[in-house]
């Protein structure tokens, strides 16, 4: 890998930064709720105002006009983190300016059509030869449908073409971490949204894996994670000295993706990447400064060969004879409840911490009606999506995580949410919950699966299209002018 460490930039030179003509104004649109406040209104966004309610992940501050004080004043004074690229030529900027105007109008008119999309109560189904969305699992289907051709006739990413493998352009595709490395790959060779000319982009792709990082240059006994600090700052130096893009928008249509857990504290280190650009992460909690209004939140996946063979499908709901299932390490502050009450203490809700000899982890989730679902040391866990893959309705338990395409779908029409106060009444909620109700919110759980499918090759409304929609809703909720 080439070495791109350079010094940091003074603080004379970012201030000259700060008097850019640089500005974002955020969309608004009639008096409603937020596209960002997971509140039960029907495809929620283009906002003027929602009020904070708490910290839980469904209810969001509107985004104001500009960017809000408190963004810029946490983006702007870090002086040794900034970034500014070589001078560029009155003509260069004039055609840059031209392209943006361009590029602007498009989502102008992509937002009035959304907006128009989410005002109007009997819709007639918009034609799609694949799939038209359709009941419960979403908030407004009609408008998701929309908003989903219209981002695949528009829509379009630049990946940096600067580091090379093993740290960029690669990550792992097996296991845990593999919805990183296989983005990156799917975007690598993506010819529907990527662009190789960065003048069509609407967004900016950063192609490093956090992943990668700590495999090869985490050292296990020193464990010195500065690592992350050089590696990320200079790459950002590097992309920002070379292209007038990031400088442009203040990184604010700039995106980075990582599902492994130090994916937020990769980007601290630049606090534009921190505060203004688009994260797009498995580790989404409230409490960590993820922020719904320009972060998006996607399923963390456990690939163990890296693709699904065996793991979607399971039984019809007549023959699924467990009630509750889990099983897992104990860590995290929820787990150990978890195990407290109800680690092999009942014969209907099996809890594990380690299975019985003999007995097959998917075979369980295949064969329970309920799937367990508590955050571990982070607030996602991938048992989320290996219940939707098993056809098993998600018990979740955490605290302040933002669920993946939230924006999008409504989780409660399929899944069971149950606080860390109510643990110890947790069988009493899941036999609480009517076979009738029970079985819908299965029928559902098969419906919203093709959204969380991991295929070979992406197809339209899969996951790596439904991380794309994310990216999207995003951009469209920033106006950038140069």
């Amino acid at each position: 890998m080439k070495q791109v460490y350079r010094r940091y930039p003074n603080a004379v030179v970012f201030a000259m930064a700060s008097i850019a003509m640089v500005y974002m104004v955020l969309i608004k649109g009639s008096k409603g709720p937020s596209w960002f406040d997971f509140s039960p209104s029907p495809f929620p966004w283009l906002s003027t105002s929602v009020d904070r309610k708490s910290d839980s992940a469904f209810t969001f501050n509107h985004i104001s006009s500009h960017m809000d004080a408190a963004r810029r004043q946490k983006a702007l004074p870090h002086l040794e983190r900034s970034y500014i690229g070589n001078s560029v030529s009155k003509t260069d900027k004039q055609k840059g300016d031209v392209n943006l105007e361009k590029l602007e109008a498009g989502l102008a008119t992509a937002r009035a059509l959304i907006r128009e999309a989410t005002s109007k109560f009997n819709h007639t189904a918009l034609e799609d030869a694949d799939y038209v969305p359709q009941g419960d699992i979403y908030r407004n289907a009609y408008a998701f449908h929309r908003s989903h051709l219209l981002m695949e006739s528009l829509f379009k990413i630049y990946v940096y073409e600067e580091g090379e493998p093993p740290i960029f352009h690669n990550g792992p595709c097996k296991n845990i971490y593999s919805m990183e490395g296989l983005f990156l790959s799917f975007m690598e060779t993506d010819t529907k949204f990527r662009t190789l000319d960065p003048d069509k982009a609407h967004v900016y792709f950063l192609p490093f894996s956090v992943v990668m990082i700590i495999e090869y240059l985490f050292h296990p006994i020193i464990r010195d994670k500065a690592v992350l600090e050089r590696t990320v700052v200079d790459y950002v130096r590097v992309v920002s000295n070379k292209y007038p893009f990031w400088n442009r928008s203040l990184g604010a249509d700039h995106v980075m993706l990582s599902c492994h857990d130090w994916g937020p504290r990769a980007t601290w280190y630049v606090k534009q990447l921190y505060f203004v650009a688009i994260r797009v992460l498995c580790n989404a909690n409230t409490s960590e400064h993820f922020n719904p209004k320009k972060d998006a939140s996607f399923p963390e996946i456990n690939l163990e060969t890296g693709d699904i063979t065996g793991l979607v499908g399971g039984l019809s709901p007549s023959e699924r004879t467990t009630l509750a299932f889990f099983a897992g390490r104990m860590h995290g502050r929820i787990r150990p409840l978890l195990f407290q009450h109800w680690k092999e203490k009942d014969k209907d809700l099996l809890v594990y911490e380690t299975l019985p000899e003999g007995v097959s982890y998917h075979d369980m989730l295949k064969k329970s009606k309920y799937c367990i679902c508590p955050s571990g040391h982070e607030v996602a866990s991938p048992r989320i999506a290996e219940a939707i893959y098993a056809e098993c309705v998600p018990v979740l338990i955490s605290q302040h995580y933002v669920l993946p395409f939230s924006d999008v779908l409504n989780w409660e029409s399929f899944s069971v949410q149950v606080s860390v106060t109510e643990i110890p009444q947790l069988k009493e909620i899941l036999m609480g919950i009517p076979e009738e109700q029970y079985r819908r919110m299965q029928k559902r759980v098969k419906q919203v699966q093709r959204h969380f499918v991991v295929n070979s090759s992406p197809k339209r409304f899969d996951v790596f299209h439904m991380i794309i929609h994310s990216i999207w809703l995003r951009r469209l909720n920033v106006r950038i002018s140069g």
